[in-house]
Protein backbone atom coordinates (compact mmCIF):
# COMPACT_ATOMS: atom_id res chain seq x y z
CA UNK A 1 0.00 0.00 0.00
CA UNK A 2 1.25 3.50 -0.79
CA UNK A 3 0.62 6.32 1.62
CA UNK A 4 -3.05 7.29 0.46
CA UNK A 5 -4.36 4.38 0.59
CA UNK A 6 -3.53 3.53 4.21
CA UNK A 7 -5.09 6.87 4.76
CA UNK A 8 -8.35 6.08 3.15
CA UNK A 9 -8.76 2.69 4.75
CA UNK A 10 -7.88 4.29 8.29
CA UNK A 11 -10.41 6.97 7.49
CA UNK A 12 -12.76 4.21 6.66
CA UNK A 13 -12.01 1.80 9.80
CA UNK A 14 -12.96 4.96 12.33
CA UNK A 15 -16.02 5.61 10.72
CA UNK A 16 -15.52 8.21 7.50
CA UNK A 17 -17.90 7.03 4.80
CA UNK A 18 -17.70 10.25 2.24
CA UNK A 19 -15.58 12.19 0.94
CA UNK A 20 -16.59 15.31 -0.44
CA UNK A 21 -14.45 16.47 -2.92
CA UNK A 22 -12.40 19.53 -5.43
CA UNK A 23 -9.09 17.44 -6.07
CA UNK A 24 -6.13 18.97 -7.95
CA UNK A 25 -2.94 17.28 -9.15
CA UNK A 26 -1.10 17.35 -5.94
CA UNK A 27 -4.13 14.76 -4.66
CA UNK A 28 -4.21 12.23 -7.98
CA UNK A 29 -2.66 9.65 -5.55
CA UNK A 30 -5.26 10.05 -2.72
CA UNK A 31 -8.02 10.29 -5.62
CA UNK A 32 -6.91 7.05 -6.80
CA UNK A 33 -7.23 5.49 -3.81
CA UNK A 34 -10.45 6.92 -3.19
CA UNK A 35 -11.31 5.20 -6.55
CA UNK A 36 -10.12 1.51 -5.18
CA UNK A 37 -11.65 1.20 -1.64
CA UNK A 38 -15.32 0.30 -2.13
CA UNK A 39 -16.33 1.71 1.46
CA UNK A 40 -16.26 5.34 1.10
CA UNK A 41 -18.02 7.35 -1.64
CA UNK A 42 -16.51 10.28 -3.51
CA UNK A 43 -19.11 13.18 -4.19
CA UNK A 44 -17.43 16.12 -6.52
CA UNK A 45 -18.88 19.45 -5.31
CA UNK A 46 -17.41 22.50 -8.10
CA UNK A 47 -16.08 24.84 -5.68
CA UNK A 48 -14.84 24.27 -2.35
CA UNK A 49 -16.99 26.73 0.03
CA UNK A 50 -19.51 23.69 -1.62
CA UNK A 51 -17.27 20.85 -0.08
CA UNK A 52 -17.04 22.63 3.25
CA UNK A 53 -20.82 23.13 3.90
CA UNK A 54 -21.86 19.85 2.68
CA UNK A 55 -19.28 17.77 5.01
CA UNK A 56 -21.00 20.25 7.64
CA UNK A 57 -24.51 19.37 6.53
CA UNK A 58 -23.75 15.67 6.52
CA UNK A 59 -21.75 15.81 9.97
CA UNK A 60 -24.70 17.30 11.82
CA UNK A 61 -27.00 14.76 10.45
CA UNK A 62 -25.15 11.95 10.86
CA UNK A 63 -23.32 13.08 13.63
CA UNK A 64 -19.78 11.87 12.24
CA UNK A 65 -17.52 13.39 10.36
CA UNK A 66 -16.85 13.27 6.63
CA UNK A 67 -13.94 14.03 4.68
CA UNK A 68 -13.45 16.50 2.52
CA UNK A 69 -10.34 16.51 -0.49
CA UNK A 70 -8.81 20.49 -0.85
CA UNK A 71 -6.01 21.44 -3.35
CA UNK A 72 -3.51 23.14 -1.23
CA UNK A 73 -3.71 26.57 0.32
CA UNK A 74 -5.71 28.37 -2.08
CA UNK A 75 -8.46 25.57 -2.34
CA UNK A 76 -8.72 25.69 1.51
CA UNK A 77 -8.90 29.48 1.52
CA UNK A 78 -12.09 28.54 -1.16
CA UNK A 79 -13.16 26.69 1.44
CA UNK A 80 -12.73 29.04 4.55
CA UNK A 81 -16.20 30.87 4.56
CA UNK A 82 -18.48 27.58 5.19
CA UNK A 83 -15.43 26.45 7.26
CA UNK A 84 -15.92 29.20 9.58
CA UNK A 85 -19.49 28.21 9.87
CA UNK A 86 -18.69 25.06 10.39
CA UNK A 87 -16.30 26.01 13.49
CA UNK A 88 -19.13 27.73 15.12
CA UNK A 89 -21.51 25.22 14.53
CA UNK A 90 -18.54 22.53 16.20
CA UNK A 91 -19.44 20.31 13.32
CA UNK A 92 -16.75 17.48 13.36
CA UNK A 93 -15.18 17.70 9.92
CA UNK A 94 -12.02 16.20 8.22
CA UNK A 95 -9.98 17.79 5.64
CA UNK A 96 -7.40 16.48 3.97
CA UNK A 97 -5.77 18.96 1.99
CA UNK A 98 -2.68 18.39 -0.17
CA UNK A 99 0.29 19.95 -0.51
CA UNK A 100 3.76 20.05 -2.75
CA UNK A 101 6.16 16.97 -2.46
CA UNK A 102 8.38 17.83 0.69
CA UNK A 103 10.83 18.08 -1.40
CA UNK A 104 9.67 20.51 -3.74
CA UNK A 105 8.83 23.20 -1.15
CA UNK A 106 11.86 25.14 -1.66
CA UNK A 107 11.29 25.83 -4.61
CA UNK A 108 8.56 28.07 -3.90
CA UNK A 109 6.40 27.28 -6.88
CA UNK A 110 3.21 29.32 -7.79
CA UNK A 111 0.64 27.88 -5.74
CA UNK A 112 3.06 27.75 -2.57
CA UNK A 113 1.25 29.02 0.72
CA UNK A 114 1.33 28.76 4.60
CA UNK A 115 -1.18 25.97 4.53
CA UNK A 116 -1.44 25.34 8.47
CA UNK A 117 -1.38 28.99 8.93
CA UNK A 118 -4.96 28.61 7.26
CA UNK A 119 -5.81 25.89 8.62
CA UNK A 120 -5.27 27.25 12.10
CA UNK A 121 -8.08 29.71 11.37
CA UNK A 122 -10.87 27.20 11.63
CA UNK A 123 -9.17 23.83 12.79
CA UNK A 124 -8.49 22.30 16.51
CA UNK A 125 -5.85 20.51 15.22
CA UNK A 126 -3.66 20.34 11.99
CA UNK A 127 -0.52 18.45 11.35
CA UNK A 128 1.78 17.92 7.91
CA UNK A 129 2.10 14.85 7.51
CA UNK A 130 6.00 13.84 7.89
CA UNK A 131 6.41 10.57 5.71
CA UNK A 132 4.30 7.76 3.94
CA UNK A 133 4.54 5.80 6.83
CA UNK A 134 2.73 7.91 9.59
CA UNK A 135 -0.04 9.11 7.56
CA UNK A 136 -2.21 6.57 8.69
CA UNK A 137 -2.22 7.11 11.99
CA UNK A 138 -2.40 10.73 11.61
CA UNK A 139 -5.32 9.93 9.90
CA UNK A 140 -6.80 8.18 12.78
CA UNK A 141 -5.64 11.10 14.94
CA UNK A 142 -7.49 13.71 12.84
CA UNK A 143 -10.56 11.21 13.06
CA UNK A 144 -10.49 11.39 16.85
CA UNK A 145 -9.56 14.95 17.33
CA UNK A 146 -12.70 16.32 15.38
CA UNK A 147 -15.06 14.21 17.37
CA UNK A 148 -13.67 15.37 20.58
CA UNK A 149 -15.87 17.51 23.21
CA UNK A 150 -18.40 19.34 21.26
CA UNK A 151 -16.70 18.27 17.95
CA UNK A 152 -14.56 20.45 15.39
CA UNK A 153 -12.44 20.42 11.92
CA UNK A 154 -9.43 18.28 12.12
CA UNK A 155 -7.14 19.26 8.98
CA UNK A 156 -4.12 17.03 8.14
CA UNK A 157 -2.10 17.99 5.07
CA UNK A 158 -0.65 15.81 2.53
CA UNK A 159 2.30 16.41 0.93
CA UNK A 160 2.23 14.51 -2.20
CA UNK A 161 5.26 12.08 -1.81
CA UNK A 162 3.94 11.08 1.48
CA UNK A 163 0.89 10.05 -0.43
CA UNK A 164 2.58 8.18 -3.31
CA UNK A 165 5.24 6.32 -1.48
CA UNK A 166 5.42 3.08 -0.32
CA UNK A 167 3.50 2.78 3.36
CA UNK A 168 2.99 -0.74 5.52
CA UNK A 169 -0.96 -0.76 6.50
CA UNK A 170 -3.81 1.44 8.00
CA UNK A 171 -4.14 2.30 11.53
CA UNK A 172 -6.48 1.29 13.84
CA UNK A 173 -9.35 3.64 15.17
CA UNK A 174 -8.76 5.49 18.10
CA UNK A 175 -11.04 5.90 20.68
CA UNK A 176 -13.38 8.46 21.77
CA UNK A 177 -13.69 10.35 24.99
CA UNK A 178 -16.96 10.81 26.32
CA UNK A 179 -18.22 14.57 27.07
CA UNK A 180 -18.24 15.15 30.59
CA UNK A 181 -21.04 15.72 32.54
CA UNK A 182 -21.07 18.19 34.83
CA UNK A 183 -21.21 17.22 38.40
CA UNK A 184 -23.29 17.33 41.55
CA UNK A 185 -22.18 20.69 42.91
CA UNK A 186 -23.15 22.73 39.86
CA UNK A 187 -26.56 20.97 39.53
CA UNK A 188 -27.55 21.77 43.46
CA UNK A 189 -25.84 25.18 42.68
CA UNK A 190 -28.28 25.48 39.50
CA UNK A 191 -30.94 23.97 41.02
CA UNK A 192 -30.80 26.38 44.00
CA UNK A 193 -30.37 29.68 41.52
CA UNK A 194 -33.77 28.24 39.95
CA UNK A 195 -35.63 27.64 42.95
CA UNK A 196 -35.11 31.31 43.94
CA UNK A 197 -38.05 32.24 41.45
CA UNK A 198 -36.09 35.13 39.73
CA UNK A 199 -36.53 35.98 36.38
CA UNK A 200 -34.39 33.33 35.23
CA UNK A 201 -33.90 32.82 31.10
CA UNK A 202 -32.14 29.12 29.78
CA UNK A 203 -30.52 30.06 26.93
CA UNK A 204 -29.58 27.11 24.97
CA UNK A 205 -27.30 25.78 21.89
CA UNK A 206 -25.54 23.01 21.25
CA UNK A 207 -26.60 19.04 21.49
CA UNK A 208 -29.80 19.49 23.46
CA UNK A 209 -31.14 21.40 20.43
CA UNK A 210 -31.11 18.18 18.30
CA UNK A 211 -32.45 16.04 21.20
CA UNK A 212 -36.56 16.31 22.05
CA UNK A 213 -35.99 14.55 24.76
CA UNK A 214 -33.80 16.70 26.24
CA UNK A 215 -35.90 19.55 24.95
CA UNK A 216 -38.59 17.88 26.96
CA UNK A 217 -36.50 17.98 30.03
CA UNK A 218 -35.86 21.28 29.35
CA UNK A 219 -39.73 22.50 29.28
CA UNK A 220 -40.36 20.24 32.70
CA UNK A 221 -37.39 22.53 34.03
CA UNK A 222 -39.34 26.02 32.74
CA UNK A 223 -42.55 24.80 34.03
CA UNK A 224 -41.16 23.72 37.33
CA UNK A 225 -39.43 26.84 38.03
CA UNK A 226 -40.94 29.80 35.72
CA UNK A 227 -37.79 30.17 33.94
CA UNK A 228 -37.83 31.33 30.17
CA UNK A 229 -36.19 29.49 27.35
CA UNK A 230 -34.92 30.98 24.37
CA UNK A 231 -31.90 29.90 21.69
CA UNK A 232 -28.47 31.60 20.59
CA UNK A 233 -29.79 33.45 17.89
CA UNK A 234 -27.80 30.64 15.33
CA UNK A 235 -27.78 27.06 15.92
CA UNK A 236 -26.65 24.21 14.01
CA UNK A 237 -29.59 22.02 14.36
CA UNK A 238 -32.93 22.34 16.12
CA UNK A 239 -35.76 19.75 16.47
CA UNK A 240 -38.93 21.87 15.50
CA UNK A 241 -42.53 21.58 14.43
CA UNK A 242 -45.10 19.65 15.98
CA UNK A 243 -44.72 17.72 18.56
CA UNK A 244 -41.62 19.29 20.18
CA UNK A 245 -40.93 22.08 22.40
CA UNK A 246 -41.36 25.49 20.94
CA UNK A 247 -38.26 27.23 21.00
CA UNK A 248 -37.51 31.41 20.15
CA UNK A 249 -34.01 32.68 19.39
CA UNK A 250 -32.48 35.20 20.56
CA UNK A 251 -33.32 38.26 18.23
CA UNK A 252 -30.62 39.18 15.54
CA UNK A 253 -31.19 43.03 15.57
CA UNK A 254 -29.83 44.89 18.80
CA UNK A 255 -32.83 46.86 19.76
CA UNK A 256 -34.97 43.83 19.72
CA UNK A 257 -33.05 41.30 21.81
CA UNK A 258 -31.98 44.26 24.53
CA UNK A 259 -36.16 44.34 25.24
CA UNK A 260 -36.56 40.65 25.03
CA UNK A 261 -33.88 40.28 27.33
CA UNK A 262 -34.08 43.08 29.91
CA UNK A 263 -36.52 41.87 32.52
CA UNK A 264 -33.92 38.82 33.23
CA UNK A 265 -32.12 38.73 36.80
CA UNK A 266 -30.18 35.46 36.21
CA UNK A 267 -29.20 33.45 32.66
CA UNK A 268 -28.19 29.54 32.76
CA UNK A 269 -26.38 28.98 30.10
CA UNK A 270 -26.80 25.31 28.67
CA UNK A 271 -24.02 24.88 26.09
CA UNK A 272 -24.04 28.30 24.94
CA UNK A 273 -22.54 31.47 25.42
CA UNK A 274 -23.95 34.69 26.99
CA UNK A 275 -25.42 36.73 24.21
CA UNK A 276 -23.33 39.56 22.20
CA UNK A 277 -24.75 41.94 18.93
CA UNK A 278 -23.61 40.23 15.86
CA UNK A 279 -21.96 44.16 14.99
CA UNK A 280 -21.11 47.07 17.15
CA UNK A 281 -23.22 50.12 16.76
CA UNK A 282 -22.41 53.36 17.01
CA UNK A 283 -24.61 53.80 20.77
CA UNK A 284 -25.49 50.94 21.06
CA UNK A 285 -24.21 47.63 23.66
CA UNK A 286 -21.97 44.61 22.77
CA UNK A 287 -23.66 42.36 25.14
CA UNK A 288 -27.32 41.84 25.22
CA UNK A 289 -28.18 40.87 28.58
CA UNK A 290 -28.82 43.41 31.36
CA UNK A 291 -25.40 44.78 33.75
CA UNK A 292 -27.50 43.71 36.84
CA UNK A 293 -28.23 40.24 35.27
CA UNK A 294 -25.88 37.01 37.03
CA UNK A 295 -24.82 34.43 34.47
CA UNK A 296 -24.37 30.85 35.45
CA UNK A 297 -23.15 27.51 33.44
CA UNK A 298 -25.02 24.64 33.57
CA UNK A 299 -23.32 22.77 30.92
CA UNK A 300 -20.29 24.15 28.70
CA UNK A 301 -20.17 24.13 25.28
CA UNK A 302 -17.91 21.01 25.40
CA UNK A 303 -19.87 19.26 28.29
CA UNK A 304 -23.03 16.50 27.92
CA UNK A 305 -25.91 18.88 28.15
CA UNK A 306 -28.13 16.10 27.45
CA UNK A 307 -27.19 14.63 30.82
CA UNK A 308 -27.19 18.04 32.44
CA UNK A 309 -30.67 18.48 32.15
CA UNK A 310 -31.53 15.22 32.89
CA UNK A 311 -29.97 15.63 36.11
CA UNK A 312 -31.36 18.96 37.08
CA UNK A 313 -34.94 18.01 36.45
CA UNK A 314 -34.60 15.07 38.56
CA UNK A 315 -33.02 17.56 41.01
CA UNK A 316 -35.70 19.46 41.02
CA UNK A 317 -38.19 16.80 41.26
CA UNK A 318 -40.22 17.96 37.71
CA UNK A 319 -39.15 14.78 35.83
CA UNK A 320 -42.60 13.42 35.55
CA UNK A 321 -44.19 16.69 34.07
CA UNK A 322 -46.00 16.56 30.80
CA UNK A 323 -44.01 18.75 28.56
CA UNK A 324 -46.21 22.29 28.22
CA UNK A 325 -45.06 24.29 25.43
CA UNK A 326 -45.51 21.78 22.90
CA UNK A 327 -46.54 22.69 19.36
CA UNK A 328 -50.38 20.85 18.24
CA UNK A 329 -50.03 20.49 14.24
CA UNK A 330 -52.47 21.84 12.35
CA UNK A 331 -53.65 22.72 8.50
CA UNK A 332 -54.13 26.10 7.35
CA UNK A 333 -56.02 27.48 4.52
CA UNK A 334 -54.22 27.28 1.07
CA UNK A 335 -52.92 30.91 0.40
CA UNK A 336 -54.18 33.11 -2.31
CA UNK A 337 -53.07 36.34 -4.13
CA UNK A 338 -49.88 37.80 -3.41
CA UNK A 339 -46.97 35.61 -2.89
CA UNK A 340 -45.34 36.85 0.45
CA UNK A 341 -43.68 35.20 2.98
CA UNK A 342 -46.40 34.45 4.98
CA UNK A 343 -47.98 32.45 2.45
CA UNK A 344 -44.97 30.45 1.80
CA UNK A 345 -44.85 29.15 5.02
CA UNK A 346 -48.09 28.24 4.91
CA UNK A 347 -47.88 26.45 1.70
CA UNK A 348 -45.01 24.73 3.40
CA UNK A 349 -46.84 23.81 6.90
CA UNK A 350 -49.28 22.32 4.41
CA UNK A 351 -47.02 20.39 2.40
CA UNK A 352 -43.84 19.28 4.47
CA UNK A 353 -43.90 15.71 4.92
CA UNK A 354 -43.02 14.15 8.47
CA UNK A 355 -39.12 13.87 9.23
CA UNK A 356 -38.12 16.43 6.86
CA UNK A 357 -34.92 18.64 6.86
CA UNK A 358 -35.17 22.15 6.09
CA UNK A 359 -31.76 23.61 5.74
CA UNK A 360 -32.35 27.51 6.65
CA UNK A 361 -31.23 31.02 4.64
CA UNK A 362 -34.20 32.50 4.38
CA UNK A 363 -32.07 35.51 6.17
CA UNK A 364 -34.52 39.03 6.20
CA UNK A 365 -37.96 36.78 4.41
CA UNK A 366 -37.68 34.44 7.18
CA UNK A 367 -39.25 35.59 10.27
CA UNK A 368 -43.24 34.66 8.93
CA UNK A 369 -42.33 31.23 7.33
CA UNK A 370 -40.62 30.38 10.93
CA UNK A 371 -43.56 31.53 12.49
CA UNK A 372 -45.69 28.91 10.60
CA UNK A 373 -43.58 26.02 10.77
CA UNK A 374 -43.94 25.65 14.40
CA UNK A 375 -47.30 24.08 13.32
CA UNK A 376 -45.42 21.57 10.70
CA UNK A 377 -45.29 17.90 10.77
CA UNK A 378 -42.14 17.45 12.98
CA UNK A 379 -38.70 18.49 11.43
CA UNK A 380 -35.27 19.29 11.71
CA UNK A 381 -33.92 22.56 11.06
CA UNK A 382 -30.37 23.18 10.43
CA UNK A 383 -29.18 26.77 9.98
CA UNK A 384 -26.42 29.37 9.32
CA UNK A 385 -24.11 29.34 12.34
CA UNK A 386 -21.47 31.54 11.57
CA UNK A 387 -22.81 34.40 9.58
CA UNK A 388 -20.60 33.50 6.44
CA UNK A 389 -23.51 33.42 4.00
CA UNK A 390 -23.54 31.02 1.08
CA UNK A 391 -24.31 27.87 3.03
CA UNK A 392 -27.88 26.56 2.21
CA UNK A 393 -27.69 24.89 -1.05
CA UNK A 394 -24.69 23.21 -0.05
CA UNK A 395 -25.65 22.47 3.38
CA UNK A 396 -28.24 20.20 1.90
CA UNK A 397 -26.50 18.30 0.02
CA UNK A 398 -25.07 16.96 2.84
CA UNK A 399 -27.92 16.36 4.82
CA UNK A 400 -29.48 14.36 2.02
CA UNK A 401 -26.42 12.29 1.50
CA UNK A 402 -26.25 11.12 5.52
CA UNK A 403 -30.04 10.81 5.20
CA UNK A 404 -31.79 9.78 1.67
CA UNK A 405 -34.65 8.89 3.19
CA UNK A 406 -35.87 12.53 4.23
CA UNK A 407 -36.95 14.98 2.30
CA UNK A 408 -34.72 17.84 2.31
CA UNK A 409 -36.17 21.45 2.04
CA UNK A 410 -33.40 24.83 1.24
CA UNK A 411 -34.92 27.94 2.59
CA UNK A 412 -32.94 30.13 0.36
CA UNK A 413 -31.96 33.92 0.17
CA UNK A 414 -31.24 35.00 -3.54
CA UNK A 415 -28.27 37.12 -2.78
CA UNK A 416 -26.59 34.68 -0.55
CA UNK A 417 -27.36 31.46 -2.71
CA UNK A 418 -25.46 33.22 -5.59
CA UNK A 419 -22.37 32.33 -3.14
CA UNK A 420 -22.01 29.03 -3.61
CA UNK A 421 -24.92 27.98 -6.63
CA UNK A 422 -22.54 25.29 -8.09
CA UNK A 423 -24.02 23.34 -5.54
CA UNK A 424 -27.04 22.64 -7.82
CA UNK A 425 -25.08 21.10 -10.10
CA UNK A 426 -24.05 18.48 -7.54
CA UNK A 427 -28.05 17.99 -6.62
CA UNK A 428 -28.27 16.96 -10.02
CA UNK A 429 -25.46 14.99 -10.15
CA UNK A 430 -26.31 12.85 -6.94
CA UNK A 431 -29.91 12.69 -7.72
CA UNK A 432 -30.39 14.44 -4.54
CA UNK A 433 -33.99 14.85 -3.12
CA UNK A 434 -33.92 18.29 -2.36
CA UNK A 435 -36.23 21.08 -2.80
CA UNK A 436 -34.56 24.76 -3.25
CA UNK A 437 -36.90 27.61 -2.91
CA UNK A 438 -35.40 30.61 -3.59
CA UNK A 439 -36.69 33.54 -1.37
CA UNK A 440 -36.30 36.25 -4.58
CA UNK A 441 -36.54 39.57 -3.39
CA UNK A 442 -33.77 40.81 -5.87
CA UNK A 443 -31.19 42.64 -3.20
CA UNK A 444 -29.17 41.96 -0.31
CA UNK A 445 -32.07 43.46 2.25
CA UNK A 446 -30.60 42.91 5.42
CA UNK A 447 -28.02 45.57 4.19
CA UNK A 448 -30.31 47.91 3.77
CA UNK A 449 -31.49 47.39 7.44
CA UNK A 450 -27.50 47.56 8.68
CA UNK A 451 -27.21 51.11 6.33
CA UNK A 452 -29.84 52.57 9.08
CA UNK A 453 -28.97 50.59 11.71
CA UNK A 454 -24.84 52.50 11.96
CA UNK A 455 -26.41 55.93 11.05
CA UNK A 456 -26.88 56.10 7.28
CA UNK A 457 -30.25 57.36 6.93
CA UNK A 458 -30.13 58.60 3.61
CA UNK A 459 -28.23 56.56 1.33
CA UNK A 460 -27.73 57.51 -2.14
CA UNK A 461 -27.72 56.03 -5.53
CA UNK A 462 -24.67 54.29 -4.95
CA UNK A 463 -24.96 52.73 -1.74
CA UNK A 464 -28.48 51.43 -2.99
CA UNK A 465 -26.83 50.06 -6.11
CA UNK A 466 -24.40 47.82 -3.84
CA UNK A 467 -27.24 46.18 -2.14
CA UNK A 468 -29.36 45.63 -5.32
CA UNK A 469 -29.73 42.27 -7.76
CA UNK A 470 -31.73 43.85 -10.27
CA UNK A 471 -30.76 45.05 -13.81
CA UNK A 472 -30.26 42.81 -14.91
CA UNK A 473 -32.42 39.96 -12.50
CA UNK A 474 -31.01 36.73 -11.55
CA UNK A 475 -33.05 33.79 -13.59
CA UNK A 476 -32.70 31.31 -11.32
CA UNK A 477 -34.84 28.22 -12.86
CA UNK A 478 -32.84 29.12 -16.25
CA UNK A 479 -29.57 28.73 -13.95
CA UNK A 480 -30.94 25.95 -12.09
CA UNK A 481 -32.19 23.92 -15.80
CA UNK A 482 -28.48 24.71 -16.63
CA UNK A 483 -27.04 22.69 -13.88
CA UNK A 484 -29.52 19.88 -14.38
CA UNK A 485 -32.44 20.54 -11.80
CA UNK A 486 -35.54 21.50 -13.04
CA UNK A 487 -37.91 23.98 -11.70
CA UNK A 488 -40.15 26.99 -12.42
CA UNK A 489 -41.30 30.43 -10.70
CA UNK A 490 -43.80 31.30 -8.56
CA UNK A 491 -45.46 34.85 -8.72
CA UNK A 492 -48.38 34.52 -6.73
CA UNK A 493 -49.11 32.53 -3.77
CA UNK A 494 -51.32 29.66 -5.95
CA UNK A 495 -48.35 29.28 -7.98
CA UNK A 496 -46.11 28.89 -5.09
CA UNK A 497 -48.39 26.13 -4.16
CA UNK A 498 -48.67 24.24 -7.12
CA UNK A 499 -44.93 24.20 -7.88
CA UNK A 500 -44.41 23.39 -4.16
CA UNK A 501 -46.93 20.49 -4.06
CA UNK A 502 -45.58 19.02 -7.54
CA UNK A 503 -42.35 19.40 -5.94
CA UNK A 504 -43.26 17.49 -2.95
CA UNK A 505 -45.03 14.35 -4.82
CA UNK A 506 -41.68 13.88 -6.55
CA UNK A 507 -38.30 12.48 -5.80
CA UNK A 508 -34.92 14.05 -7.10
CA UNK A 509 -33.62 17.92 -6.77
CA UNK A 510 -36.42 21.11 -7.79
CA UNK A 511 -35.84 24.41 -7.69
CA UNK A 512 -38.87 26.92 -6.75
CA UNK A 513 -38.00 30.83 -7.47
CA UNK A 514 -40.49 32.55 -4.79
CA UNK A 515 -40.84 36.11 -6.69
CA UNK A 516 -41.32 38.32 -3.54
CA UNK A 517 -40.36 41.46 -5.68
CA UNK A 518 -43.10 41.24 -7.80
Amino acid sequence: MNGAETLVQTLVDSGVKVCFANPGTSEMHFLGALDSNPDIRCILCLFEGVVSAAADGYARMAGTPAATLLHLGPGLANAGANLHNAMRAATPMVNIVGDHATYHRHLDAPLTSDIEGLARTWSVWVKSARDAASVAGDAAEAVRRAQEGAGGIATLILPADTAWNPAQEPAPPQAVARRPVPGPERIDTIAAVLRRGEPTLLLLHGDVLSDPSALDNIDRIAQGTGAELLTETSNARVERGAGRVGLDPVPYPVDDAVRRLKHFKRCILIGSRPPVGFFAYPGKPGKLLPDDCQVHVLAHPDEDGRAAVATLAAALGVEGKTPRHVTAEKARPLPKGKLTSAAIGASLANRLPADAIICDEALTTGGPIHAALRTAPAFTQLRLTGGAIGIGLPLAIGAAVACPERKVVVLQADGSGMYTNQALWTHAREKLDIVTIVLSNRSYAILRHELSNVGVVNPGPKALAMTSLGDPDIDWPSLAKGMGVPGGAAKTAEEFDALLAKAMAQRGPFLIEADLAA
